[in-house]
């Protein structure tokens, strides 16, 4: 009969993230497993570009009011996992001091995650419902390929959805108050080839 396999302590797992080459991100999706990603492809990156510039207007460190706007920054969870959120933010109200310690242990008020092929999966089936179970009040989940942003908001510690937007819509997406034009968060025009 086999032993069970020993899990990891979140130290452990966390010191293996450490010392992943340059181009992986390291993540703790279950309590004592590792799961390592490749860094995002060119499409992924324009979108967290048009993201972030369509974010500009409520991001304190772009200029804006009301949110702490973060990419690619460590969240370590309650019960030891670790997730790496293409962007988070946190309401200036709720965390007036963003703290300066990695990874954060503060749970934020939004995620967004952008798909690729190498991550969509876990983004969906796993991510999207850890947020929510944490008490994340609001996720996206962004699709480049279709041009669209689905909005999750947390009911009862499971991920709703609560709007899908696409290329040509001009919406206030939850939990933002001002219209966001979602065919600039792609940035340049596609290509009819594509």
């Amino acid at each position: 009969m086999r032993a069970p396999a020993r899990r990891l302590s979140f130290e452990q797992l966390y010191a293996a993230i450490r010392a992943l080459p340059e181009g992986q991100t390291g993540m703790i999706l279950e309590p004592g497993e590792l799961t390592v990603m490749s860094r995002p492809h060119p499409r992924h990156q324009r979108a967290m570009k048009g993201l972030l510039r369509a974010l500009g207007p409520w991001d304190v460190d772009a200029g804006g009011t009301g949110w702490w706007v973060l990419g690619e920054v460590e969240v370590h969870l309650p019960d030891d996992r670790l997730l790496v959120p293409d962007l988070l933010g946190y309401r200036v109200e709720k965390v007036p001091d963003l703290p300066d310690e990695n990874p954060l242990r503060v749970v934020p008020d939004w995620t967004c995650e952008i798909l690729s092929p190498g991550s969509a999966r876990d983004d969906r089936l796993k991510k999207l419902r850890i947020y929510a179970a944490h008490g994340v009040p609001w996720t996206w989940i962004v699709d480049p390929d279709a041009r669209s942003v689905e909005c999750f908001e947390s009911v009862d510690g499971l991920p709703r959805q609560a709007l899908v937007a696409q290329e040509d819509d001009e919406v206030s997406l939850p939990p933002f108050d001002l219209p966001i034009a979602i065919g600039r968060i792609w940035g340049a025009p596609r290509n009819p080839r594509d």
